[in-house]
């Protein structure tokens, strides 16, 4: 398979990607969300250039050689645009197998568990609480997640005590029989991590997510050794020599990569063997409605070592405005709290021509 063209549709939160190759193959991809108007300029700029014509059966190989090629531009941009370009890539591949995505990879489609996933912290407590329960009765999830702390917070809280009350509020409200996971986004110092980690202990949470500054791994790793809960982590992440650090050192006990930040699929995948190589848990980050969540469904679903559900994203038109009209049909039901991940090939989704029209267009050609 060789790519003869690849086109970008973009607006500023998100940019889909199709290929087309030599033999009159079609496939749907997209960039990371946010600023994607500026990730397809370096799609078309600086991966495009490496990718037309080439041979694709070894892509982890061509993926590397995009790298090597743009070695001067490491981090993330280039491994955002990589990602629109690979999830194509398995689309055309799904389509010419007659196969989705999924049973490429050696999985079965059908449903897969998911936990509510709050973005929220400008919600007290009793709110928090109250929408979760009504999500629980509406759509059967019996797995949740919520906000501690401020975002890269430097020990502050959104405002004061409000972590201390959320935590217990939650669980008195849902119950004893709920999972509970909660995500800090960076926000503490190893020693307040690890106060707070206790007060979750102590309310039964299972999940503790990125409690300190990513790019700091001996405090999450203080964090981990010190607790009993998983600590876990990972999506900022997109170099696989980190991952490797990562993973070997054990600084967390669950990995959370993330499709479209990590650079593709294939780079997944690869993130996800170092991670079963040691034993550890994959739940991937995938914060919101627009493909990023599909295409986790299919990597989840094929997984041995996948983590027990599914992000999935709670918030609404008020939250997210852009990722609603991308798709013809949404591929995101909600039924005894799981999603289904579908028979169709490819991705089995169908982007929303009107969408498309409004869009932003570039095409780079072999």
């Amino acid at each position: 398979m060789k790519l003869e063209s690849i086109e970008s549709f973009a607006d500023e939160w998100v940019g889909f990607v199709r290929v087309k190759t030599e033999c009159g193959l079609e496939g749907w991809g997209q960039v990371s969300t946010y600023n994607a108007d500026i990730t397809v300029q370096v799609l078309h700029r600086q991966v495009a250039p490496w990718m037309l014509g080439e041979e694709l059966d070894e892509l982890d190989h061509v993926l590397d050689r995009v790298t090597e090629r743009e070695h001067k531009f490491p981090g993330s941009y280039l491994r955002r645009a990589m990602a629109g370009v690979d999830t194509a890539i398995w689309d055309a591949r799904g389509k010419e197998a007659g196969k989705p995505v999924v049973e490429l990879l050696g999985g079965r489609p059908g449903p897969l568990r998911a936990y509510a996933s709050s973005m929220r912290r400008d919600v007290t407590p009793d709110e928090e609480a109250g929408r979760l329960a009504r999500l629980r009765d509406a759509h059967g999830f019996d797995a949740f997640k919520i906000r501690a702390g401020a975002e890269v917070g430097r020990d502050q809280d959104e405002w004061a005590g409000r972590t201390e009350e959320i935590i217990p509020t939650v669980r008195r409200v849902l119950g004893p029989d709920m999972d509970l996971l909660i995500d800090a986004n960076s926000c503490y110092s190893a020693d307040r991590a690890i106060e707070i980690g206790r007060i979750l202990e102590d309310w039964g949470y299972c999940h503790y997510e990125e409690p300190c500054p990513y790019w700091d791994l001996e405090q999450t790793r203080k964090v981990c050794r010190t607790l009993t809960i998983d600590v876990t982590g990972g999506e900022q992440d997109c170099e696989l020599a980190n991952w490797r650090r990562i993973v070997e050192g054990r600084v967390v006990d669950i990995v959370q990569p993330d499709i479209l930040y990590v650079g593709g699929l294939s780079r997944a995948l690869r993130v996800a063997r170092m991670a079963s190589g040691k034993d550890i848990p994959v739940t991937p980050h995938c914060a919101n409605l627009s493909m990023v969540t599909l295409f986790t469904m299919h990597f989840l679903k094929a997984l041995p070592n996948a983590g027990n559900y599914l992000e999935f994203s709670i918030e609404g038109p008020e939250y997210y405005p852009w990722q609603y009209g991308l798709f013809l049909e949404s591929p995101y039901g909600v039924d005894d709290g799981c999603v289904t991940v579908s028979e169709r090939p490819g991705w089995g989704v169908d982007i929303n021509p009107e969408w498309l029209a409004r869009s932003a267009y570039q095409v780079s050609r072999a």
